[in-house]
């Protein structure tokens, strides 16, 4: 058994079956979580006799971290191994890679972090969906992403961290896994990150958001949104044809929200595509009705893809339009360009295949 990813009450259930208290379970949890110990033999809150029982039993599996690069701005790719295995269910789970990005900022670091290896969403802007799907992140998988960073930059770390899912795959169509690992990720005795400061990011899974709005605890929602018309976004991202504009944004008028709680749109600017004046009007007109929204314009980042960046007066443009229709806007450059960490550009491009990664140890 791997103990990364499980509850606290699989871990309860783990020490009464081993012949313990159930506390020990909760001791195993508090190492894990908030102290990020993974090695059993060093969980000193553990008897000596009950840790050589359990690494019997159980084991501690962390992502290899094949690679680190390092951009200009700070930030930093994380390329991660992934084992094979065999899941709950006897399922074979075959080795995969997979990526984060750590960036880190004057009061807070962000961690952006993946959900699937690949992803079978295809949008068609984006590098990740070249990769197709390859596998399912498990709930381990998905937590080590956060875990390892916040442990290599512990001595510097800020005191705010924010967590957005915005890294390879869809998070909606991996509901369960990624729900497991975010009620460890925003309950105050594990990692403890507060709701406001964790994003879930989908292109627009609308069973997904649906099952998402009942949860009694769970991130922040923003829909990836890229285009201004049905016709443009089946063209741009295959799966609006199953889940049209009409459904998603009726989802979305239905999310709950709290006080100060507004549900994010991101809008991926592609020159000459979908950066007109018009697509703001239509944008604008599409959000009208939907409560406390916002927009996070996002000037598309290159790759080998056939679109083009935006240019600067067709940003601000957008922009500009959007404030006057009374929609919350901002513009986001995505950071760690140079090393193909921006929004759009993770596919596990490594330093053979571009010489001019920074590489770090």
């Amino acid at each position: 058994m791997d103990l990364l990813g499980k509850s606290r009450e699989e871990l309860r259930r783990l020490s009464v079956d081993l012949g313990e208290p159930a506390y020990r379970g909760d001791q195993i949890y508090r190492a894990l979580y908030a102290e990020r110990n993974f090695e059993l033999a060093a969980i000193s809150s553990l008897p000596a006799a009950f840790r050589q029982r359990l690494a019997q039993q159980a084991t501690i599996t962390l992502p290899q971290v094949k690679q680190r690069y390092l951009s200009l701005d700070g930030s930093v790719r994380y390329l991660f191994g992934l084992g094979s295995g065999v899941d709950e269910m006897g399922n074979a789970r075959k080795a995969a890679s997979v990526e984060a990005v750590f960036m880190p900022s004057e009061n807070r670091q962000t961690i952006c972090i993946s959900t699937q290896a690949g992803c079978a969403v295809d949008c068609q802007f984006c590098m990740t969906a070249q990769l197709g799907l390859i596998r399912y992140l498990t709930p381990g998988e998905i937590l080590a992403q956060v875990l390892l960073p916040l442990t290599e930059h512990g001595p510097t770390l800020k005191p705010q961290t924010n967590v957005v899912l915005m890294g390879q795959g869809e998070p909606l169509l991996n509901y369960d896994h990624v729900m497991s690992a975010m009620r460890i990720l925003l309950d105050q005795a594990g990692v403890g990150l507060a709701p406001k400061h964790v994003t879930l990011s989908t292109s627009g899974i609308v069973p997904g958001i649906e099952k998402l709005a009942k949860e009694p605890r769970r991130p922040k929602l923003a829909i990836s949104l890229n285009a201004s018309t049905d016709a443009q976004r089946d063209v741009l991202m295959p799966i609006n044809k199953k889940y049209p504009l009409g459904k998603l944004l009726a989802a979305c008028r239905n999310f709950p929200r709290g006080s100060r709680e507004y549900i994010t749109f991101e809008y991926v600017l592609l020159g000459g595509v979908n950066d007109t004046q018009d697509d703001a009007l239509r944008v604008a007109r599409l959000l009208a009705d939907l409560g406390r929204v916002k927009v996070n314009l996002i000037p598309w980042n290159p790759g080998s893809l056939p679109y083009r960046e935006p240019a600067e007066q067709s940003v601000e443009s957008f922009h500009k339009v959007l404030l006057e229709k009374g929609v919350p806007a901002f513009t986001r450059y995505s950071r760690g360009r140079d090393v193909m960490a921006a929004c759009g550009q993770l596919s596990l491009v490594d330093a053979n295949r571009n010489p001019s990664l920074t590489v770090i140890a």
